[in-house]
């Protein structure tokens, strides 16, 4: 079970979120918070497994509060959820200690994605930011580059398997393959469809 703690300003946004995971069996919202101050207490009271954080909100922000989590609480995945796209926003969430950033102009079924990956321990990208102008020794020791969940995928690729397939083979989402070769694509500066198996097989990415 996933145990999540909300921490955004605009409490309508607070709301849909949980109207969409309302029905979702391994996720339980834990706590919701308007500022950073009341996000800490949440989380030594609740213990979450993963906090989404807005990063602009009042007495403290998500930057501030990520670090106070991470040094108290190393163990609970942070994901940031904001409206900038700023490499420097970016960037100072995850030096902070975050582990995924999505954009609050993304379709709330992303956001269960991203929940769901940064929970597993991976690293979560939104679509739309580009992680090649990030610094590149701070995300490798975030990420490790690519995940161990990445690499499996990319292992799969290798063998010639569609994202159908993947899916089936690793018990997941087809839409979260599909998340995976795009945040791959972009941390490795791949572009064009069979970039990826090109990458796989140089790398030997195989069995």
């Amino acid at each position: 079970m996933i145990r999540l703690a909300i921490a955004e300003d605009h409490q309508s946004l607070i709301d849909g979120i949980k109207l969409l995971l309302e029905h979702e069996e391994n996720i339980s919202i834990v706590g919701t918070a308007n500022d950073g101050e009341e996000l800490l207490k949440i989380v030594e009271l609740k213990q979450p497994t993963v906090v989404l954080t807005d990063i602009r909100m009042p007495k403290m922000d998500g930057i501030e509060a990520t670090k106070h989590i991470k040094k108290s609480n190393p163990h609970i995945k942070v994901l940031a959820f904001s409206m900038f796209d700023q490499t420097d926003a970016i960037q100072q969430m995850f030096d902070a200690g975050a582990t995924g950033y999505i954009l609050k102009n993304s379709a709330l079924s992303e956001v269960l994605i991203a929940i769901h990956t940064v929970a597993a321990g991976e690293t979560y990208f939104d679509i739309n930011i580009n992680t090649n102008v990030l610094d590149s020794e701070s995300n490798s020791k975030k990420k490790g580059l690519l995940t161990k969940r990445q690499i499996e995928i990319l292992e799969l690729i290798a063998l010639g398997k569609t994202s159908r397939e993947i899916a089936d083979e690793l018990f997941i989402g087809i839409h979260t393959v599909d998340t995976h070769r795009k945040n791959m694509a972009r941390i490795l500066g791949l572009q064009g469809k069979g970039e990826l198996m090109r990458y796989a097989l140089e790398k030997k990415y195989r069995f």
